[in-house]
């Protein structure tokens, strides 16, 4: 049986950062991925103390994603630091927007019951 697997890359630098199984790895919400920090493949994303809220999902903070040369690519994802407890799949999990014009946000069939990738690179 196949599952649906996702993979998030930085456009310009090829930077991979996630792959994981749709689902309760990475979560689909309203345009947005959800990731557990399992499924991250970077340590490039770094909060940059920019508070937000949401009405209904509360406080969250602003990440932006470290590029190999020291620049960053401000505010491409968020992490919500007081989720709203009726939600568990946004609870300390890395958002980014699918449509986001920095990220390709791929959508593949992995083969494998367990999940992992049939990329071998």
């Amino acid at each position: 049986m196949s599952r649906k697997l996702v993979r998030v890359t930085h456009r310009t630098t090829g930077i991979p950062i996630a792959e994981g199984p749709i689902g309760w790895g990475i979560t689909p919400f309203e345009g947005n991925l959800y990731i557990r920090k399992k499924y991250l493949l970077t340590g490039r994303l770094t909060p940059n103390f920019i508070p937000g809220l949401c009405l209904y999902k509360f406080l969250y903070v602003w990440l932006d994603f470290k590029l190999p040369g020291g620049g960053r690519s401000r505010n491409l994802g968020w992490l919500y630091w007081l989720p709203n407890p009726l939600l568990p799949f946004i609870w300390f999990r890395v958002a980014i927007p699918r449509t986001h014009p920095e990220l390709i946000v791929e959508e593949l069939e992995s083969g494998r019951e367990d999940g992992a990738s049939l990329d071998p690179g």
